[in-house]
């Protein structure tokens, strides 16, 4: 008999986003394969005979490399069993959500998606920065900072990504931040527009530096990993709404 798999987004670690459907799939799931980024209590809802795999990634370290997941995913599912594949924040949003999809689905195993609240618009908001704003932005770009090399090209030009739109959001991007800042530049952006640098969100040491993308283009200013940067003059009207709720931030401009 054919069991079921599902892949949901766990959302952007706060166990409060997780969807109330994302928890009656941990409640069911015999296997559940999750992430690093995942809600840390989020596995209290699993049962307590539920089969748990720790997948996690982080830049420079698989535990698992995606073939690995993939196998089990197809041999569990081929065995009766419900497979859980919880991501991090959604798991068609820069995850592998959709590739594991069409694997299993391949395979004639059922496959459910179940979306997830994406950290590209929760973490933002939590600190009180809109990603578009009436009169300021109307219209956002959600990208990586770091390509898959093996795809042999580039889909992110931020030099063109500059001047056509009014908020850019980049996921996965600290490492490259101060060569994305430049680039932006080159391609138009005033290099006095904010920047909001938000690290570790939802966590204990969480932070939030708000800085230029000057600063960032001269390496006055890095950025941690995990971390949510919002470029864009919707920053600025965020860090208005901060002070006067009194967020903790760094404020380098």
């Amino acid at each position: 008999m054919v069991g079921k798999v599902i892949i949901a987004g766990g959302g952007p670690g706060d166990e409060g986003l997780l969807t109330l459907r994302c928890i009656e799939a941990l409640k069911m799931a015999d296997v559940i394969i999750y992430d690093r980024l995942i809600p840390k209590s989020a596995l209290r809802y699993a049962r307590s005979d539920a089969r748990l795999i720790y997948a996690g990634k982080e830049p420079g370290r698989h535990v698992m490399e995606e073939d690995e997941i993939i196998r089990i995913m197809i041999n569990e599912g081929s065995n009766g069993k419900i497979v859980l594949r919880l991501h991090g924040g959604d798991a068609f949003l820069f995850g592998r959500g959709f590739e594991e999809c069409t694997a299993v689905l391949n395979e004639g195993i059922p496959c459910e998606v179940i979306p997830g609240v994406t950290s590209a618009i929760a973490v933002p908001e939590a600190y009180l920065i809109p990603p578009v704003l009436r009169g300021v932005s109307s219209s956002v770009a959600i990208v990586t900072g770091v390509e898959d090399p093996r795809k042999g090209r580039s889909f992110v030009n931020f030099r063109e990504l500059a001047k056509a739109v009014n908020t850019i959001v980049v996921l996965m991007g600290a490492s490259r931040i101060n060569e994305i800042a430049r680039e932006l530049i080159e391609g138009g952006i005033n290099p006095n527009t904010y920047v909001a640098i938000i690290t570790r969100a939802f966590m204990k040491n969480s932070k939030i530096i708000i800085t230029t993308v000057t600063k960032l283009a001269t390496g006055q200013v890095n950025a941690e990993n995990p971390s949510v940067i919002v470029i864009g003059d919707v920053v600025r009207e965020g860090l208005k709404a901060m002070k006067a709720v009194g967020t903790n931030f760094e404020l380098n401009v």
